[in-house]
């Protein structure tokens, strides 16, 4: 009888928790909504996001959240430990806008001239700053959770180092150790309210490399002679354009 007491006290709570947890996240709605519109506003680029990383740090101190600035040029590290020890699990958000002009005409569109968030980074630092305050309320959870803020995820200016690496190099993944990591990608032309994931790698990325073309001189006169590297740059970018539509 007392096991079975304790069995339907433990699913009660369970319920009790769950019920709990989904009204904390309603009520956070909005405010998650008010600081992707204000981030939207006010884009920064790479390795230029000081106004974003003071907006995300005064929150997460706010929120009794450690915080450690400026990691890899504007990043962030912020650690939660819950009401045990166990692993320690990475949250990961990107905060650099794009050098795109906004012609959107909402009320929240970009006020930086030739800067806007037009690759989702706006949301999804809303998105973590909303699960730090929901997490840092309820902290009977085992382990640690590291919120990270990370700066330069387009690229860092020529020149210059940011970026996942430069953090990665400065130790955001070290003291406490993490043991996993997940990061998020909004995607528009998915239904609202849908969470996709799968193991290892989920988006794709792009990679620069360089081709070199050398040609063959020859006289105007004995074109057979020659090997003409303007025909075959040609012919390399039409080929590689049917890679992904013919492969």
């Amino acid at each position: 009888m007392k096991k079975l007491s304790l069995i339907i006290f433990i699913l009660i709570f369970q319920f009790s928790f769950s019920q709990s947890l989904e009204e904390q996240i309603q009520n956070i709605e909005q405010k998650v909504i008010s600081w992707r519109h204000d981030f939207h506003k006010h884009p920064e680029l790479s390795n230029r996001e000081l106004r974003t990383s003071e907006v995300i740090a005064n929150h997460l101190e706010s929120l009794g959240i450690l915080v450690t600035r400026n990691v890899g040029v504007n990043g962030l590290i912020g650690v939660l430990e819950g009401n045990r020890k166990g692993k320690v699990v990475g949250l990961r958000a990107d905060m650099d806008a794009l050098p795109i002009t906004e012609k959107n005409y909402l009320p929240f569109m970009s006020i930086n001239d030739g800067i806007m968030h037009a690759c989702g980074h706006d949301s999804h630092m809303a998105i973590l700053m909303g699960a730090a305050e929901i997490l840092s309320k309820n902290r009977y959870f085992e382990g640690t959770v590291k919120f990270i803020f990370q700066g330069a995820e387009e690229g860092p200016p020529p020149g210059e180092e940011g970026g996942a690496r430069m953090m990665i190099k400065e130790g955001v993944l070290k003291n406490p150790n993490v043991d996993a990591i997940f990061g998020l990608h909004i995607a528009a032309q998915l239904p609202m309210n849908r969470v996709y994931y799968k193991p290892r790698g989920f988006y794709a990325s792009s990679s620069r490399f360089t081709i070199k073309v050398i040609g063959i001189q020859a006289h105007g006169g004995t074109p057979w002679l020659a090997v003409d590297p303007i025909i075959i740059t040609a012919q390399i970018i039409n080929s590689i354009q049917t890679i992904i539509s013919r492969e």
